[in-house]
């Protein structure tokens, strides 16, 4: 055990606090932070992913944001390539590092490892898949999945979307179902690292208050602007993997139709309120699936957090 690289992961929902945690271990002087979450790697996308600001940015450096443009595609296995290079670079420099976001599948990723030998995503393979969907619906691209690999057919349902694009993907890329790559090869867990594992879990209803404050001021702040400009900087549409951050889609669905009517408008910050709810709700999910099998602590007050914090990293 002695050997083993401690790395300080602070989980939870979207508004709940994390950053602010973060950021305070940061100015103890021995933690470095590394962001979780697949919608601060892109670069442009600041308002509606709440990314920190240039001036936070300096005063606390973050890892792994604004890393690739809006057109490209960022995969967990990609996320732990990043992450443990990152990790080994700060332990070298006498740092402890501190990942902080609510990315749950990444923090899986990290904690569990993934095959080595599964493709990287591929946005033209996942157009051609969606591009099915949209045109004969997704029982006939479930078909086609359980045709070429019945044990994913079994493990997913025909609403698993993703599951089935990605197992889809996979099977394009090498040939080969992706149940079968993942049973031949053993994962890459990283037995160098020890995880401390912090959850701030919030009550429901205080979150939802959160939330609609942040998307308030989101909207004031010229979201739909930023989304303006990404449009004619990028060739974006609803599907690729960025625009699929909760807020962008609504926003860019709102913004391509002609009707932008101030009820047009009003229902998609409706919309966008909802998706940000439900987002909560599926990383309380998968944070409840994580604590099964790793240890935690968890906190439903920041100030909890904060003393608990203190206690354990001075």
């Amino acid at each position: 055990m002695s050997n083993q690289l401690p790395v300080i992961n602070l989980m939870g929902p979207t508004a709940s606090g994390k950053t602010a945690l973060a950021c305070e271990l940061y100015e103890r002087g021995h933690f470095e932070l590394i962001s979780v979450d697949s919608a601060l790697v892109y670069r442009d996308m600041d308002i509606g992913t709440a990314k920190p600001t240039k001036a936070e940015q300096t005063q606390y450096p973050h890892h792994l944001i604004d890393i690739i443009s809006p057109l490209d595609v960022y995969s967990a296995a990609q996320f732990v390539e990043d992450a443990s290079l990152l990790i080994d670079e700060m332990h070298a420099r006498g740092k402890i590092p501190v990942l902080v976001g609510g990315t749950m599948l990444y923090f899986k990723a990290l904690l569990e490892g993934l095959s080595s030998n599964l493709p990287s995503a591929d946005y033209e393979v996942r157009a051609e898949i969606e591009a099915k969907a949209a045109t004969e619906g997704w029982d006939a691209v479930y078909a086609e999945l359980v045709a070429v690999d019945p044990l994913a057919g079994e493990k997913f349902k025909v609403t698993d979307k993703q599951r089935i694009i990605r197992a889809l993907e996979v099977y394009k890329l090498t040939g080969q179902p992706i149940t079968k790559l993942q049973a031949e090869q053993p994962k890459n867990l990283p037995y160098r690292y020890i995880f401390h594992n912090h959850a701030l879990l919030p009550d429901r209803l205080e979150l939802h208050g959160r939330i609609e404050q942040r998307l308030d001021k989101m909207w004031e702040n010229g979201f739909l602007n930023e989304v303006e400009y990404l449009i004619e900087k990028y060739d974006l549409n609803v599907d690729i993997p960025s625009m699929r951050s909760v807020g962008y889609r609504q926003a860019l669905d709102f913004l391509l139709k002609s009707d932008k009517s101030q009820q047009k408008q009003q229902e998609m910050k409706d919309k966008a309120l909802f998706a940000t709810r439900q987002l909560a709700k599926r990383q309380y999910t998968w944070l409840r699936s994580l604590q099964e099998l790793h240890p935690f602590k968890t906190y439903t007050t920041i100030k909890q957090a904060q003393q608990d914090l203190r206690n354990d990293y001075g």
